[in-house]
């Protein structure tokens, strides 16, 4: 029996409206396997940074292997997610949407409208992780997510351009270029230690609701000013629209991983060039306006390089091993992820900040994995037997039903 492709084109039918056989488009498992690794790399990230709390215990007279481990730990997962786990974070964010809004297209609807609403909430549940943690991504996203409406009627080629020349970070590179023709120019950056500084000090000695206005404030700007200055906005647009086309070119099928063998490949031929010039950069530029910008292009494009190489090399697991057994059983935790991703802020906070349990001062990195691990597998273990019973995680569901509301 010849198989019909799931991610259908439009068609056109003349003299009446199309009568479409095909509702929606089914659940790709494999786009929920890479959302629960993403969401699971960024716990572990958070908790070796004491969710954003640079505050560790005195390591003087620690043995030199607890040394090594720490050391060893700090730089393998930086390497591993740092800049990458948010990418597919992100990628996965634009071709949900594409789902929901073909979905609804197969019934004849317009879901632009009803996607900015749903931003609108998405910008909620970003300021209630914000109470807790400062550095979060759902504000970032909720803001940055508008160009997702605006764009998916495009075609395919001008999405891909405009991806493209906002993955190159197109204001630090006009920077850099700058700063190289003319030694007077001072590349312009957001001033935001003293924000910084008054997170960290309610995150040291701070009530808790002290710490939830100044995270809701403070921190808010220092984050935003964060990812505007060190480029994540840029970025973020890129993977949404980047998204956005694996979706409608049904990219997570199997029958398309040909296509993720060529990426795969491009992906590593570029990647360590660029990862290698980044290290290079400052051996070389002298003139800090033109060292910042640029090696924030070059880091921002090896990071994307290196998530592609990690999205093509599961999606390659999950198809061509037999590994996807093992990797099904994270779905559960990917399908939760906003659930997820919330409730390790309050968790991380409440962990580390002087509101709770304050061991900042106590657990060291190679601790501080080990109980990122721990509270990732308390929550694979619920997520496990929630999903068990629900279609949908709770703020999922949350998010679902308030996207509807008529």
């Amino acid at each position: 029996m010849k198989k019909i492709p799931i991610f259908a084109k439009h068609t056109k039918q003349k003299g009446k409206n199309m009568q479409n056989t095909m509702k929606r488009h089914p659940r790709v498992d494999v786009a929920d396997v890479l959302r629960g690794i993403a969401v699971m790399g960024i716990i572990l990230l958070h908790s070796i940074e004491h969710f954003n709390f640079y505050s560790f215990p005195d390591t003087a007279g620690q043995s030199e292997w607890l040394n090594f481990s720490d050391k060893a730990i700090w730089d393998g997962m930086f390497f591993l997610f740092g800049g990458k786990a948010y990418a597919v974070f992100a990628l996965l964010f634009g071709f949900s949407f594409f789902i929901q809004y073909d979905n609804q297209r197969l019934r004849g609807k317009d879901f632009r409208g009803r996607f900015c609403w749903r931003l609108a909430l998405l910008f909620l549940f970003g300021n209630l992780n914000a109470s807790f943690f400062t550095a979060e991504v759902l504000v970032l996203y909720s803001l940055v997510g508008f160009i997702l409406p605006l764009t998916c009627r495009l075609k395919d080629k001008w999405l891909l351009i405009l991806a493209c020349v906002l993955l190159i970070q197109p204001l630090p590179l006009y920077y850099a270029i700058r700063a190289a023709c003319d030694p007077a120019f001072v590349t312009p950056a957001v001033p935001t230690g003293h924000l910084w500084a008054q997170t960290f000090a309610v995150q040291q000695g701070g009530t808790f609701w002290e710490t939830v206005r100044v995270n809701l404030w403070e921190g808010q700007l220092a984050s935003l000013a964060w990812a505007w200055d060190n480029g994540r906005v840029f970025q973020t647009a890129a993977l949404f629209l980047f998204g956005l086309l694996i979706g409608r070119r049904g990219l997570f099928l199997k029958e398309n991983l040909k296509v993720w063998n060529k990426i795969l490949c491009g992906a590593l031929v570029a990647f360590f060039p660029l990862y290698g010039l980044g290290n290079m950069l400052p051996d070389f530029i002298s003139n800090p306006s033109v060292l910042t910008p640029l090696s924030l292009v070059v880091s921002s494009l090896y990071k994307f390089a290196f998530m592609l190489v990690l999205v093509s090399g599961g999606l390659m697991a999950f198809y061509r091993t037999r590994m996807q057994p093992f990797m099904s059983k994270i779905i559960p935790y990917g399908k939760m992820s906003l659930t997820n991703y919330i409730t390790q802020s309050m968790a991380g906070a409440m962990l580390y900040y002087n509101w709770g349990f304050s061991l900042h001062d106590d657990l060291g990195i190679t601790a501080s994995l080990l109980a990122g691990m721990a509270f990732f597998i308390l929550q694979f273990s619920f997520c496990k037997w929630w999903m068990k019973h629900h279609d949908h995680g709770p703020l999922e569901y949350v998010w679902k039903r308030a996207t509807w509301l008529k």
